[in-house]
């Protein structure tokens, strides 16, 4: 037993060194492309060079301008599906796994019935309230 430890710290090690190559593969690219972009890029300022940029127009309203709570609950509501769907995969790979005659079966089905039906609702309380009108 004491003979095979370093065997499994050296595997364990081998493991980890792949994602710390593409850790430190990141970080350079990320700094290197910073670094880079700041001694070969134009550095010029100026009172045109420091405008707005508004799709080539000039910007005629404010940029801190109030949006309407909607646009954030539909956003909400989209984080909301995309949330389900992260939960959802995971027990879409592993419900049909199970054995046939398991009793984890009928709880895993309802379970995630459950789950999704919660945000049915939460949907269609939203869609009656008029959230995704945009009049």
């Amino acid at each position: 037993m004491i003979l095979m430890l370093p065997v499994l710290a050296e595997a364990s090690f081998n493991q980890f060194a792949v994602v710390g190559v593409l850790l430190l593969i990141a970080i350079v690219f990320g700094v290197g492309n910073l670094v880079i972009s700041k001694l070969m890029g134009p550095s010029r300022e100026g009172p045109i060079k420091g405008l707005v940029y508004e799709s080539g127009m000039n910007p005629i309203t404010p940029a801190r301008r109030r949006f309407n709570v909607r646009f954030y609950v539909v956003a909400m509501t989209f984080l909301v599906f995309d949330v389900e769907i992260v939960f959802l995969y995971p027990w879409a790979t592993t419900f049909p796994s199970l054995a046939q005659d398991s009793p984890l079966n009928v709880l895993f089905l309802g379970r995630m019935l459950f789950f999704v039906l919660t945000t049915v609702i939460a949907f269609l309380y939203a869609w009656r309230k008029g959230v995704f009108r945009y009049d």
